[in-house]
């Protein structure tokens, strides 16, 4: 319908027509039960190419109002769940990627205010019969919105915080933007549910939170969402199964973020993969590096070099095989507070070159591709570790 509201179901129809698509559509039960209660706000932080874009795609061609996508879900996972036909294409979506505005403007005030103008430009469209208070304000419009229809939006954010990696010093700009977040979403009726997708868990100023309506789901504690990003060790063995390669050596090379969701009934264990990699193995029939294309690369180099706490000798020593311990608390999530290498290296669990076990509280390098990784790395900087 619109360029930001209710933008249809093109996203998930192109993942579902790819040659190999994973249904994680168990997601949607996830959504749907916190629909409209207090823990509608959640916060989903993986590394790079871990299907946090298809995933918001997914939920967008779901809840939107604007067209029947009935015919995409029948076949898949949630079409069986008790509340599939409940929400089915019930709510108007506003669904944003914040790289693309950061990409356009010059500076946090430019970003902010083509992010709303852009939003109210669709709003006002589409509910071109209501008389708005002020047109010009995104908060007062969506409030407008709720009071005359009663129906409230689902809001999905994908690459939230990539602010943080562009604005890395300018702690005011990321406080106008945190700031501006807290105002659009937190107590405002017109929220049915706000889902952000990221690499970075939501930033923290000392022991607080803008955001801190928030559930995160995180790789250093993934909750139950665990499963949904990434591919599952039997997906993997089923893709490797399909196209006639080795499980042995896809797990090899690609396995080893064990993310550990802790639950009353006891702790479930997910060996997940990343997709990416996985994906373009079985394409290419052969087993290699693919998921390093991505700017994460430089900062892995860049954070190796710093050496703060003999955190290269910690590489070393995992770099050996072995796991060393971590204290992931004091992690401020973002790109240049660091008061310890266990900063640096809770960094580099969120960008995937690292994996966390939270019951042995310690890091290491899960696989081969990414132990590659560091290879590279190590062979471009001028001192040796």
């Amino acid at each position: 319908m619109g360029s930001y509201l209710n933008p249809g179901s093109k996203g998930f129809q192109e993942s579902l027509n790819s040659e190999i698509y994973m249904d994680k559509t168990g997601l949607i039960e996830k959504t749907n039960a916190v629909l409209n209660t207090r823990q509608k706000f959640l916060c989903v932080s993986r590394p790079r190419r871990f299907g946090k874009s298809m995933a918001a795609d997914m939920l967008a061609a779901y809840y939107d109002r604007g067209e029947d996508s009935s015919s995409l879900f029948a076949s898949l996972k949630i079409s069986g769940a008790a509340s599939y036909h409940v929400h089915l294409n019930q709510y108007d979506v506003i669904k944003v990627n914040i790289q693309e505005f950061l990409s356009m403007t010059h500076d946090m005030d430019d970003m902010l205010a083509m992010l709303q103008k852009y939003l109210m430009f669709d709003l006002v469209e589409h509910f071109g019969d209501i008389r708005f208070r002020d047109e010009n304000n995104l908060i007062q419009v969506m409030k407008d919105i709720y009071a005359k229809t009663k129906r409230s939006f689902v809001i999905l954010i994908d690459e939230w915080d990539c602010l943080f990696w562009e604005y890395q010093q300018d702690q005011n700009a990321q406080k106008k933007y945190l700031d501006f977040l807290r105002a659009w979403l937190k107590d405002k009726d017109y929220v049915a549910l706000a889902y952000m997708t990221g690499i970075l868990p939501i930033k923290k100023y000392g022991s607080h939170s803008a955001l801190n309506m928030f559930t995160e789901y995180s790789m250093t504690d993934p909750g139950d969402m665990a499963e949904y990003f990434g591919f599952t060790e039997q997906e993997v063995s089923d893709l490797c199964k399909k196209y006639q390669m080795s499980f042995d050596e896809a797990k090899q090379w690609y396995d080893g973020y064990d993310l550990i969701a802790h639950h009353q009934s006891g702790d479930r264990y997910y060996s997940m993969y990343s997709p990416k990699s996985v994906v373009e193995a079985m394409l290419r029939h052969k087993f290699g590096t693919y998921w390093n294309q991505t700017e994460t690369y430089e900062a892995l180099k860049i954070y190796i070099q710093m050496d703060m706490d003999g955190l290269q000798d910690s590489v070393v020593r995992m770099f050996a095989g072995e796991s060393v311990s971590i204290n992931i608390g004091t992690f401020s999530n973002d790109m240049t507070t660091f008061a310890t290498k266990d900063d640096i290296l809770t960094l580099l669990v969120h960008l995937g070159y690292l994996t966390y076990d939270s019951i042995r509280e310690t890091a290491a390098i899960p696989n081969k591709e990414v132990s590659q990784e560091y290879v590279n790395v190590i062979s471009t900087m001028n001192s040796s570790i």
